[in-house]
């Protein structure tokens, strides 16, 4: 039975192991359920939200001061709408601030409610992390009552009976129903994203698993004309389009789960000597394709102040990731090697294939931490596709 809490409380965050974090609701009125990760980025919240790759997913800013820079209709990642396809809750230590910055057209609190997004403000972020630290990322229900009033027994046995991400393809409801072309460029001062070249150089066939708009933006302004195909597409009719090039896209969800359609049309597409660029989600399924594996991580990896050192160049970028899913490189397959790995623990980033035209990251090359660290890998994909021409 609901009951209004002693604090006054307008929203809670309800852990699977009982714990009870309580504040002030923000955004959409409701309840969602959802695997709770933290972010420690310091700026792109909008993007953050609006990336498929969270679906199923309620995200804890680690960063205190969150809506300063509002959010506008030009930074959303996502082609779907609302919190069906990207995540379903938020969570901030203080309330959000009003927006202050040029390119705002909007706050980001009438943003979260008109999208459908449930958040709360004003818990220990930092305890939360903490938690999350020690013991993984829990399964939780977030709730927001304008009234003050939860059953909490009730949330907790939602929480409790969720069974996770694991064995969960997300990715046939983050992709496109239909094909389509997308030829906007990255954003470009002053004048925002640019237009579509007149004359693309490459062919790129695109397979949508939750794909960010930043990548699509990334390959056009290396000269690639993308074409962007639902995620169960088969291998023939991605080939019939004659691509220079396909690119896996990031997405949601476990690789292995939606890996039992993808995977064997991944392994024709390699087989036919296309290269292939696997980003996030599409690297974990590039991976599974060449006979790897990948696991479950406790707290996975979220965040733009990321170390990671490409070993082709030696060189350190700082990357952005969002991933809960790493391939176990002790499981490589004759031929992969590590191109690129996580300074923070260890875990494989990148990988190359002897022989092969393959390249693949698990960062998002495509965000801005570094600020530009990661560009290049586009870049070494146009070379790629060159040299099979």
């Amino acid at each position: 039975m609901a009951e209004k809490l002693k604090s006054g409380a307008t929203g809670v965050l309800v852990l699977a192991d009982g714990t009870v974090f309580e504040g002030i609701g923000v955004g959409a009125a409701g309840e969602a359920l959802g695997e709770v990760c933290f972010n420690t980025a310091m700026t792109g919240y909008q993007e953050i939200l609006t990336d498929p790759s969270y679906m199923a997913q309620i995200v804890a800013f680690t960063f205190p001061h969150v809506g300063n820079t509002g959010v506008n209709v030009e930074d959303i990642e996502q082609f779907g709408d609302g919190s069906a396809t990207a995540a379903r809750g938020a969570i901030f230590r203080d309330l959000p601030t009003p927006p202050a910055n040029w390119r705002a057209d909007a706050d980001l609190d009438g943003w979260l409610k008109r999208r459908g997004v449930i958040a709360l403000a004003g818990i220990d972020t930092r305890a939360l992390t903490l938690s999350i630290r020690e013991k993984g990322m829990p399964h939780a229900v977030i709730a927001h009552n304008p009234d003050g009033e939860f059953d909490i027994p009730a949330l907790l046995a939602q929480a409790k009976a969720w069974k996770g991400l694991v064995g969960l393809d997300l990715a046939k409801d983050a992709s496109c129903l239909q094909p389509f072309v997308f030829d906007e460029g990255l954003w470009a001062w002053p004048g925002g994203y640019e237009g579509p070249m007149d004359q693309p150089k490459y062919e790129v066939v695109v397979v949508d698993y939750g794909i960010k708009r930043n990548i699509l933006r990334a390959l056009t302004s290396v000269g690639a004309r993308a074409t962007v195909v639902p995620a169960s597409t088969s291998a023939e009719a991605i080939l019939a389009r004659k691509p220079d090039g396909v690119l896996l896209s990031n997405g949601p969800g476990d690789p292995a789960a939606t890996g039992e359609y993808a995977v064997p049309e991944i392994r024709k597409i390699i087989d036919s000597g296309t290269p292939v660029f696997g980003i996030c989600l599409g690297h974990q399924m590039l991976a599974l394709a060449l006979g790897a594996a990948t696991r479950k991580m406790e707290q996975g990896h979220h965040g733009a102040n990321h170390p990671v050192k490409d070993l082709t160049t030696g060189k350190v970028e700082i990357v952005s990731m969002n991933h809960g899913f790493t391939v176990d490189r002790e499981t490589f397959s004759p031929g992969m090697s590590e191109s690129h790995i996580s300074l923070f623990d260890g875990t494989n980033a990148g990988f190359a294939v002897e022989g092969k035209s393959i390249l693949s990251v698990q960062h998002h090359p495509e965000a801005s931490p570094g600020p530009t660290d990661s560009l290049y890998l586009f870049q070494r994909f146009a070379e790629m596709m060159d040299a099979k021409r």
